[in-house]
């Protein structure tokens, strides 16, 4: 995956490298979703870091991190003020509980679903609880692969997709799709993590 984005790495910049590009009920809704967040969060495949530098000009505390060096180099050429580094989404090198928030925009579509668990549970362990995730996926109505235009990728339904989320540590506060014409239906999911239980 990361040789497959880096060879298409300038054309993905010049179609998808500014958040113009993204939806604006995209914008609205991770907007919405990170003002909610205490504490310091990481843009997981952030790309050419669009979404990284629009949180940034938000206010919040954050670091985009991608597995593709040719994109981390477009995302510090473009938003210098911002912070990136290489990092993948089954190992954020962050500490246990020093989150308050991930964002996998996207960048998960490309895991096989019986791996999706390893960047979950990894999500899980870098959250403080109550720390916040919000993840962008293909939608469909049932779990299948697609011919995507760099690499495999996956639809995802959304309950499905909550489930596995459940399963690793996470309460689901929201879902919600978008189809528009001639595109792919959108998902977005909305989890905090879960408290530590207590026994007695």
């Amino acid at each position: 995956m990361r040789d497959a984005y880096g060879a298409r790495s300038a054309e993905y910049v010049e179609l998808f490298g500014g958040i113009d590009a993204a939806a604006e009920a995209d914008r609205t809704a991770v907007l919405a979703w990170a003002r909610g967040l205490a504490g310091p969060v990481v843009d997981v495949g952030c790309g050419p870091g669009q979404w990284t530098n629009f949180l940034s000009e938000h206010d919040l505390e954050i670091e985009g991190i991608d597995p593709t060096p040719e994109f981390v180099g477009a995302a510090q050429r473009r938003h210098p003020g911002v912070r990136f580094r290489i990092g993948q989404a089954e190992h954020l090198d962050v500490d246990d509980e020093s989150l308050g928030g991930i964002l996998a925009w996207y960048s998960l579509i490309h895991i096989d679903p019986a791996l999706i668990n390893s960047a979950l549970t990894e999500f899980a362990r870098g959250l403080r609880p109550g720390g916040g995730l919000a993840l962008g996926f293909f939608e469909g109505p049932e779990l299948a692969s697609f011919d995507h235009a760099v690499t495999t990728a996956y639809y995802w339904p959304l309950a499905l997709l909550s489930a596995r989320i459940e399963a690793c540590g996470f309460t689901v506060t929201g879902v919600d799709r978008r189809t528009a014409p001639h595109a792919r239906t959108h998902g977005f999911i909305t989890a905090i993590r879960k408290p530590h239980s207590t026994n007695g």
